[in-house]
């Protein structure tokens, strides 16, 4: 189901999450639970994963994460503000203690001229640490290749919190 460089970067983040024994919680939104799947996949993923969420709708990302309504209204679900307050949500209302969070638009439809298919916000939340963020132009490559990309990406970036 899941291609051999997502399955082996998912090992070294459960590894090292393991390590530093850190419980995972996911928020994302245009991957529908894929890379709770992935996560959760992996022999051992009860150790380090608490739970995930798919908040795909505007009412989800509000009613299960406590998103303000004026961010998503000021921003839209894809932006930097939506994704640093999904991330922070999921941490609060879980008992982990690293988060990451995914909104974007995977398209074939969806973009715009601002926010085009493929643009995609990945945050990351830690107890007492800096949240971080990326923001990625995957371009208009396909569906399953926009969500397989940001899986890889919000791996990377859920790696290097956890060095943190």
């Amino acid at each position: 189901m899941f291609s051999d460089r997502l399955i082996n970067l998912a090992l070294l983040v459960s590894d090292d999450a393991r390590q530093k024994r850190l419980r995972i919680v996911t928020a994302e939104s245009c991957t529908g639970g894929l890379l709770a799947g992935l996560l959760t996949d992996l022999a051992g993923s009860s150790d380090i994963f608490d739970r995930g969420y798919v908040t795909y709708s505007n009412h989800a990302k509000k009613d299960v994460l406590g998103v303000p309504g004026d961010l998503l209204a000021d921003f839209g679900a894809v932006s930097e503000a939506v994704a640093r307050s999904m991330a922070e949500g999921a941490l609060e209302a879980s008992r982990a203690n690293i988060s990451v969070s995914i909104t974007g638009i995977a398209g074939p439809g969806g973009g715009t001229a601002m926010k085009p298919v493929g643009t995609v916000h990945i945050a990351c939340a830690r107890e007492n640490r800096a949240i971080l963020h990326e923001v990625y132009q995957f371009g208009d490559i396909g569906r399953s290749a926009v969500r397989e990309e940001t899986i890889y990406a919000a791996l990377g970036l859920l790696q290097r919190q956890i060095a943190n």
